[in-house]
């Protein structure tokens, strides 16, 4: 097969900017590539829906997109994009419109705005946009950089019932909110707790793996359990299904209760498998805190999930 040449433009400009972001209306009019196929259409489609998948083909995540403001509600701002002026393709959501920019302030309709394009739906005929990331190119492009597994440095900024924030030692701050960094509450740990403050505390030091980044918030989302070793994994490796253990009920829910095996590790007896007799509540059986024989019926390590049972303890 013979490679095609390098795009380039009719009149000789460059379709990137400083940045080495592609200009998407520029790209979109004037790009050509000698010596390659052309996007073959589905003739079934209506022509509109052809000249759509036409044109986002050519856009990808990343690309910096030009346009006007056609509506702007609560919602967001819908985006007459350079190169198809037919209708709105673009959509700027209303958490992905500038940080701490007074509603009074925000986009009217008719103004040119140039933003980032963080998704594409080709389905729907949409090109989310972000004012945010043009608004704030030195965190973008430090979140961008980051790897998944990557470990960042920090300082617990904040604890909320939704998850913690993390001030990072690198990169610039956040224009919002505490830190740059976000641990959601999954994240801190592998065993059960109550609280966040069970685990971390405001102004504790911590290491996180990085998971990825959130377009939306502008967030480097973290995870404090990654740097630490899985105990349901150590677990798994030494039991197998069919094991008689002895542990202890932490907590009763309307389908069953759930007893603790060992350090980090918590099994589900299912209310059908409390007693060889049915029961209705597992209150009927067994109470929190109880010491408990069960018996070993499944082990999921991709779930993490441990199935338990007391029907199948051998009789007395």
């Amino acid at each position: 097969m013979t490679p095609t040449a390098s795009p380039s433009t009719s009149d000789g400009r460059s379709p990137y900017d400083q940045a080495g972001r592609r200009r998407v209306g520029l790209c979109q009019r004037s790009l050509r590539c000698p010596g390659g196929m052309p996007w073959l259409a589905d003739m079934r489609e209506a022509p509109e829906d052809r000249a759509v998948r036409s044109f986002l083909s050519a856009i990808r995540v990343g690309d910096l997109c030009g346009g006007v403001a056609s509506e702007v509600t609560r919602s967001g701002v819908a985006v007459t994009l350079d190169g198809f002026p037919a209708r709105p393709l673009g959509f700027v959501g209303s958490l992905d419109r500038p940080w701490g920019q007074p509603r009074s302030e925000g986009v009217e309709v008719g103004q040119r705005i140039t933003a980032e394009v963080i998704a594409i739906d080709p389905p729907a005929g949409r090109v989310r946009l972000s004012l945010a990331a043009t608004g704030n190119p030195e965190l973008w492009a430090f979140l961008k950089r980051l790897a998944p597994g990557q470990i960042l440095a920090g300082t617990v900024a904040s604890i909320e019932s939704f998850g913690v924030f993390v001030a990072l030692d690198d990169g610039p701050g956040h224009p919002v909110f505490p830190g740059v960094g976000f641990i959601t509450i999954p994240e801190l740990s592998w065993c059960h707790f109550e609280t966040a403050t069970d685990i971390v505390r405001v102004g504790e030091r911590v290491s996180c793996g990085f998971l990825h980044f959130d377009t939306t918030n502008g967030e480097a989302r973290l995870s404090l359990r990654a740097t630490r070793p899985d105990p349901f994994q150590d677990f798994a490796d030494g039991v197998a299904a069919g094991r008689t253990l002895r542990g202890r009920v932490t907590r009763l829910v309307p389908f069953g209760a759930f007893v603790q095996v060992a350090d980090g590790v918590e099994g589900l007896i299912h209310l059908k498998d409390l007693a060889r007799t049915p029961v209705r509540t597992p209150q009927e059986v067994v109470g929190v805190g109880d010491e408990v024989l069960v018996v070993v019926t499944d082990i999921d390590r991709g779930r993490r999930k441990l199935a338990l049972s007391r029907r199948e303890l051998p009789s007395r």
